[in-house]
């Protein structure tokens, strides 16, 4: 479309004083190309301007509140991109989706909430189709290494042959408050969460031709392929990866996923399990659900020297017939400096690259694929192969 060239700014970052969005903010004024124009956009000009003094740029300020639908709506019409990473998105997310979806306007965030991304597909993927809207989740590291990771794996494989795939991370990093509480809401609302699924998955029409594409549980245990104890993450990045898959003829006639955290110690990948199951137990009850979230409260995240440690790594093992191949997509802190990273990238990709032809409720390897890859490659994350088969 060409509307949004027309627009007053190139990216709106909406969120900005939170832990993530001033992150990403810096991150901006570092790297915005020379002519960038943009805004930081919420409901508190004072924080607002006060970030603008310290990043030391020319940036606007504009008015935004989740809870005024005309104030989202102006921030959608006057901005080609808008990022928003005012979380937990289930409870803050949809007013701004909805506008940026009326206004045919790109739309990318931080997301890991699978409820979240299956509610907004049914409720707004049609109307983006329709104006030209690029609504894209999850463009932190839920789930950009994982969704590019796959599809630069794949790439690696002649066409049209079927792919079993296996992505392993591990990291390192600490919690911030807005990550907890976007965490506990959502194991908290798992029934819901199950039930939309089932509804998307009913509303979803069928892609055409005989593709299959699954995303499977893998079990536990020692994985000899990594050398390492292997747990089954349940996050939202294999149905990024399995969304992806569906849209793109790359990933072959039948694709298969499987996700898991690795651990080389037995005991720590025992306690993983079982502080994510207490956690999941305790968020089901509003008073201890309250308790989990003082741990961290909102707003709160790790210092410098906290993320200057940070690190995430993940393996690909990909299987076709008897070849196999094996790929790695590594990073410095996953929550917080990387994501911040990934968030800016994907925006300013989408503003600036040239890209193929999609709108609606797409993934970050359909919308952009190997530029966005770029980006980050230059950015300092790493894509490789480590074994081509």
């Amino acid at each position: 479309m060409t509307a949004p060239q027309r627009r007053d700014y190139d990216i709106a970052l909406f969120g900005a004083t939170g832990f993530t969005g001033g992150l990403t903010a810096e991150y901006l004024a570092a790297h915005a190309p020379a002519g960038m124009r943009w805004a930081l956009a919420g409901r508190n000009r004072e924080k607002l301007a006060a970030l603008r003094d310290r990043l030391g740029v020319d940036v606007a300020i504009l008015d935004a509140d989740v809870t005024d639908a005309t104030s989202l709506r102006r921030l959608a019409e006057v901005s080609r991109v808008v990022i928003t990473t005012v979380g937990p998105y289930i409870r803050y997310g949809e007013p701004l989706v909805a506008a940026c979806a009326a206004a045919g306007t790109d739309y990318v965030d931080l997301t890991g909430e699978p409820e979240f991304v299956d509610r907004m597909y049914l409720r707004h993927h049609a109307t983006a189709e329709r104006t030209g809207a690029r609504l894209v989740h999850a463009c932190g590291f839920d789930s950009i290494p994982h969704d590019l990771g796959a599809l630069f794996t794949v790439e690696q494989f002649p066409p049209a042959r079927p792919i079993r795939l296996r992505g392993y991370v591990s990291a390192g990093g600490v919690l911030s408050g807005g990550t907890l509480e976007s965490a506990v809401t959502a194991f908290a609302r798992f029934r819901q969460a199950a039930a939309v699924h089932r509804e998307r998955r009913r509303a979803q029409p069928p892609r055409p031709g005989e593709r299959r594409v699954r995303a499977v549980q893998g079990r536990p245990g020692y994985d000899r392929g990594v050398d390492a104890w292997v747990l089954p993450l349940p996050t939202i990045d294999p149905q990024i990866v399995a969304r992806s898959a569906q849209m793109l003829e790359a990933y072959g006639p039948d694709f298969e996923y499987s996700h898991f955290l690795t651990s080389k110690n037995p005991l720590v990948a025992a306690g993983l399990t079982t502080v994510v199951a207490g956690t999941f137990a305790l968020a089901q009850l509003p008073p201890t659900r309250k308790l989990l979230l003082r741990m961290r409260p909102s707003g709160t995240g790790p210092t410098p020297v906290q993320r200057e440690k940070g690190w995430f790594r993940v393996r690909f093992i990909g299987e076709s017939g008897d070849r196999r191949v094996v790929t790695e997509v590594a990073g410095g802190d996953p929550g917080y400096g990387e994501t911040a990273k990934m968030l800016a990238e994907s925006a300013l990709c989408l503003a600036y690259d040239p890209l193929p032809q999609t709108a609606g409720q797409v993934t970050t390897a359909v919308a952009m694929g190997d530029s966005l890859r770029a980006r980050l490659e230059r950015a300092g994350i790493t894509f490789r192969v480590i074994s081509p088969g």
